[in-house]
């Protein structure tokens, strides 16, 4: 393990992250408050973020308004559509070396890992322009002389925020699903994390995107986003992030009633049942806390293993969790590369104070990674706690950091896993059908897991129960946030109309 000795340049690095607008980078106002973009492997400032003010915003929002009221995007036939997302897929996965390079030095995930996920964004664009092509009306001739026929309509402008823990992933998610139906959309990607995602857009206007279907502002949510969200040229609000700024995200769109959909945190339970394929098991809870550095709401970050078979294996857990290769998230070997920014380092560092203090007792890891002079690197950290109630059950954490809980009976691991404010996801580690039908029952989360980690099915409805998030994204889920339904009633024949004013 050791600190890189200098940030890589394998591809061009912006000197400033400014907005792009209506597929053009805006020139930032002589007074922008100036944001640095940090390497989180080696703390190097590779690049600045200016600010997008309330002006810039609604400049973007403006040529998004313009794109749809009087621009070619949703005026296109279907297969014209579909023609430019397919080429925005093909674009983004030529592109695939240069985006992940800008991905791994901007948010620090492993180059593994990012691969991945620039893949994942490509599919994104191909699997909404087939759903888009999908979309049928409704006729009625029930009503005696009339037919009525129900059509689909794209909804407008919509404010896309994304986190900065999947900057590409979830950025794509968020657009496809607008722009698909014939929506524009302002996006904001987490000041962060802004390379990745400004290269991304770049390469949509490259792959044949109109001007302003897509556009970006950059910087922090108290202004940029802001900014945004209250705009009263938006239609709709799509984000992914923290529970506690959807809240206030929702709040804010609610005072110009702007539908929202949000993705939320989580605190998922990993049911370690006495039945299951232990090995497998051991895999998928090692792989569900350390993968994507520990940072991501699907985590499967409170780990319940059924007294009979717990120590046995939380002691293979520790051992396995201390062989995981930490270093430069450029090499692809590293395992676990740092945190994104230090700020979010010492949030985590500070639950291992609070884990102390409730008498949890700190299994493996707890420290930043011995070996580097700099970088944001936490080494894999996993606790037993004392009982659900504790605050490193119930909080999201968001980093390298497993909590395990013991129980005795499947009453008692389904009370725990529901006994949380989050229901995004959890996972059941069983080799008895009787317990994964009773699981997929009862457990309050949108989507459960049985002998497998985070597989996305794209077909299906995802989202949360309680804090984990509002609406859902999917086929049809996002056709029905996405778009608006239109009924219009003709009628086939001479029908009787009222004559006001016609005397008798």
């Amino acid at each position: 393990m050791m600190t890189p000795t200098r940030t890589p340049r394998r591809f061009t690095v912006p000197d400033r992250a400014t907005s792009l607008i209506n597929g053009v980078y805006a020139t930032p106002a002589a007074d922008a408050f100036g944001l640095p973009v940090v390497y989180p492997a080696t703390e190097e400032v590779v690049s600045t973020l200016c600010e997008a003010d309330a002006a810039e915003v609604d400049a973007a929002v403006r040529a998004a308004r313009r794109a749809f009221d009087s621009g070619p995007w949703p005026r296109l036939g279907v297969d014209a559509r579909k023609d430019i997302l397919y080429r925005i897929r093909d674009t983004l996965r030529s592109h695939t070396e240069e985006l992940a390079f800008l991905e791994c030095l901007n948010a620090g995930l492993p180059m593994v890992r990012v691969r991945e996920q620039i893949g994942r964004a490509a599919r994104n664009f191909e699997f909404f322009a087939e759903v888009a092509s999908t979309l049928k009306g409704e006729t009625y001739t029930g009503l005696e002389g009339y037919l009525t026929f129900v059509t689909r309509e794209p909804k407008g402008v919509g404010a896309l925020i994304a986190p900065w823990n999947a900057p590409i992933a979830l950025a794509s998610m968020r657009v496809a699903t607008c722009i698909a139906f014939g929506n524009t959309c302002v996006l904001k990607p987490s000041e962060y994390t802004p390379l990745s995602v400004l290269r991304m857009v770049e390469l949509f206007h490259e792959a044949g995107l109109p001007p302003g279907v897509v556009n970006v502002v950059n910087g922090r949510g108290s202004v940029t986003g802001v900014a945004l969200v209250s705009h009263p040229g938006i239609d709709m609000v799509g984000f992914t992030g923290g529970t506690r700024t959807g809240a206030a995200i929702m709040a804010a769109a609610g005072r110009n009633l702007k539908p929202c959909i949000l993705e939320l945190g989580g605190k998922s339970a990993n049911i370690i049942h006495p039945s299951a394929d232990l090995d497998r098991a051991l895999d998928g809870a090692l792989a569900g806390i350390y993968s994507n550095n520990g940072q991501q709401c699907l985590a499967g970050s409170r780990i319940l293993v059924h007294r009979s078979v717990a120590d046995g294996f939380i002691a293979r857990f520790v051992e396995r969790a201390r062989r995981i290769r930490i270093g430069d998230p450029m090499d692809p070997a590293t395992e676990l590369g740092p945190l994104a920014f230090a700020g979010h380092l010492e949030r985590v560092l500070g639950y291992v104070d609070v884990a102390r203090q409730e008498g949890a007792t700190l299994l493996t890891g707890g420290r930043r990674a011995p070996g580097f002079d700099r970088g944001f690197y936490l080494e894999p950290t996993a606790v037993l706690a004392r009982d659900n109630a504790s605050r490193v059950c119930q909080e999201e954490i968001f980093g390298p950091f497993a909590t395990f809980l013991v129980y005795d009976s499947l009453d008692e691991a389904i009370a725990m896993a529901n006994d949380s404010p989050f229901g995004l996801v959890a996972y059941v580690w069983v080799g008895d059908v009787d317990v994964v039908m009773r699981a997929s029952r009862e457990l309050r989360a949108g989507t459960v897991w049985v002998n497998t980690t985070m597989v996305r099915e794209l077909r299906a409805p995802f989202g949360g129960y309680k804090q984990s998030g509002v609406g859902r994204d999917g086929a049809t889920s996002s056709v029905e946030f996405f778009t608006e339904l239109k009924t219009t009633t003709i009628p086939v024949g001479p029908v009787p109309l009222p004559r006001l004013g016609a005397g008798s």
